[in-house]
Order: structure tokens, then C-alpha cells, then sequence
């Protein structure tokens, strides 16, 4: 079976001001590394825009509608400092809510082996009743609740490897031990969250970095806090919020990752999905600011996705 390749043109079309790292230029960026050759193999489908209801299985009806209220016809707006919304944001952010439950149900049903969703504005941030942080809605939260409701799964498991704490995802599952969220991420940076500490129902497994952490320390957090998480979970789903603004050259965040790095965690993964879940990945692209690191840690990644399709 192939990996899925989840995209749509609607995501160049969310537009910022000028100088905002979370600009249509990455999507473009990730969709040139993902055209080489070296990805023919890879399935490629139209992310479709999602229906009201899978918005409503992590956020309220009053989130969904100040958002409706808050998109303007013409020009920007600023939701705060951060979170731009421009004409065609709001559809942007509905499909990629769509295309995140549109790979988990192809996934689910054995059609492919796994999947990457190459989708703007990411999502980590979103808390169920406040878009923040370029975040919108949340699409890794959301996936996993339709796999749960769709699909039957019983435990989703959702591992961050953002630079930044994903402080809507711990949010939306802080008391649900039917879904295991595990980050590694710097500390201190935005947005605060993540300590150690934070645990929620037993089901929340924080292991933050400090600035200046590099590939080895990266690799000790998984070993050492993430992996035995989810060893000890067995998902029937892995769900990765796969930032990559960890890269050493990024502009938002202090770790000293290389493209090596982000190989080495999705091999550990996709180990872990062949043991407990038939190998059932998928992954969501979240952050990642400069766009050579972004591209080339995509191919990384996407390359050792491919290698068990």
C-alpha cells in the first residue's frame, strides 16, 4: 500500500502581512520537495473542506461562528498579535479539518498505509474556544476524535515533536484517558505550556527541552519519556503533529535538530504503529519557518513514511 499525500491550492491562499513566519511560502515550499522524483510512489488526493459537524467534535458552535464572524471580505484581520485571518482563511483552515479526517478515514480502512497531510495554517495552538498562535482549529484533535467516532478506535495516540507546546491539543484531551497526548518541545517559549508537571488524567506525557538541545537530547526525551508513553498505551491510532521548527535553522526556536533527527523519530514511530496498530500513522505538518529546513525535513520525513508502504 502507498502513503497518502493529503494538499490542496486553498492553502497558498491563506494570506498574511508581509514578514509573518506562517506565510503561503511554506506550503509552497513543502509541495516542491514533495514533487522530486524520489515521490512518485506517493498517492496524492485533494484535501476536501470538512462539514460543520467535524469542526463541532473538539470545538464549540460559538468558536466556529465568531470565526465566520471574524473573516473579512477583503483585506486582513487580527485575531491577536499572531493569528491573521485574510478572505480565504477560513475555508483554508476548514479543509485542512477535512483533509486531517479524510487521511484518517483512508488510514482506518487499510486503503494506504499511512498519510501526510501537507496543510496550512497548522493547528496544535487552537484551544477548543480560541484560535491562537497562527492556530485556528485544531486538526490533530480533531482527527483523532473522528477516528474514535468513525472509526471505532478505542486509543489514539498524538505525538508532538513542534518546537512549541501543542497547549490546545493538551487541552481538548486534559481529561480523556482514551487519547494519550506526548510532546517534546523547548521550554521556556511560547506559549508557556508544557511542563513536566502537566499530566492531566495521566494521559498527558511532557518532555521539554531547553534552548540549545540538540539531536541527542531530542532523541533521550523520546527514549526516555515519549516512547515508554506509548508503549505502554498500545494506540490503535498514531496521530503526529509534526512540527519542524526544531531544525536547527529555524527562526522561531532555539533546538539544533537536523533532518536526521526527524527520520530518526518517524522510524521509531512507524515501529511502534507495525507492533500496536498495523502501522496506522498519520501525520500533520504543523510548524517549521524557514523553508529550507521545513523542505528538507519533509522529505526526510515523508521519505521514511514511505519506506514501509
Amino acid at each position: 500500500m502507498a502513503t497518502l499525500l493529503i494538499g490542496n491550492p486553498i492553502f497558498a491562499r491563506h494570506i498574511v502581512p508581509f514578514g509573518h513566519p506562517e506565510r503561503p511560502e511554506r506550503i509552497i515550499a513543502v509541495e516542491a520537495a514533495l514533487a522530486e522524483p524520489g515521490f512518485d510512489g506517493l498517492l496524492r488526493e485533494r484535501a476536501e473542506m470538512a462539514d460543520e459537524a467535524m469542526v463541532l467534535l473538539c470545538h464549540p458552535r460559538a468558536h466556529l461562528d465568531a470565526l465566520r464572524h471574524a473573516s473579512p471580505s477583503e483585506g486582513m484581520g487580527r485575531l491577536d498579535a499572531d493569528t491573521i485571518m485574510s478572505p480565504k482563511t477560513l475555508e483554508a483552515a476548514l479543509t485542512a479539518v477535512g483533509g486531517a479526517c479524510q487521511a484518517v478515514d483512508a488510514v482506518m480502512e487499510r486503503r494506504v498505509a499511512n498519510a501526510f497531510c501537507a496543510m496550512r495554517p497548522p493547528g496544535h495552538h487552537a484551544e477548543p474556544e480560541q484560535a491562537m498562535g497562527f492556530c485556528f482549529f485544531n486538526q490533530a484533535a480533531i482527527a483523532a476524535r473522528h477516528a474514535q467516532r468513525a472509526h471505532g478506535a478505542e486509543r489514539v495516540a498524538i505525538i508532538d515533536w513542534d518546537v512549541h507546546h501543542g497547549n490546545g491539543t493538551q487541552a481538548i484531551f486534559w481529561d480523556d484517558p482514551s487519547v494519550l497526548y506526548a510532546s517534546t518541545h523547548q521550554m521556556p517559549l511560547y506559549p508557556g505550556t508544557g511542563a513536566a508537571s502537566e499530566t492531566g488524567a495521566g494521559n498527558i506525557v511532557n518532555a521539554p527541552l531547553p534552548p540549545g538541545a540538540d539531536g541527542e537530547a531530542f532523541r533521550a526525551a523520546f527514549e526516555t519519556r515519549l516512547l515508554p508513553a506509548l508503549d505502554a498505551f498500545r494506540p490503535d491510532l498514531i496521530i503526529i503533529s509534526a512540527g519542524f521548527d526544531a531544525h536547527w535553522r529555524d527562526p522561531l526556536g532555539g533546538l539544533e535538530l537536523r533532518e536526521e533527527d526527524f527520520a530518526w523519530a518517524t522510524d521509531v514511530l512507524m515501529q511502534r504503529a507495525e507492533r500496536d496498530c498495523s502501522g496506522r500513522i498519520v501525520s500533520i505538518l504543523e510548524g517549521g519557518y524557514d523553508l529550507k529546513g521545513l523542505a528538507g525535513s519533509v522529505a526526510a520525513h515523508v521519505t521514511r513514511l514511505m519506506a514501509s508502504a
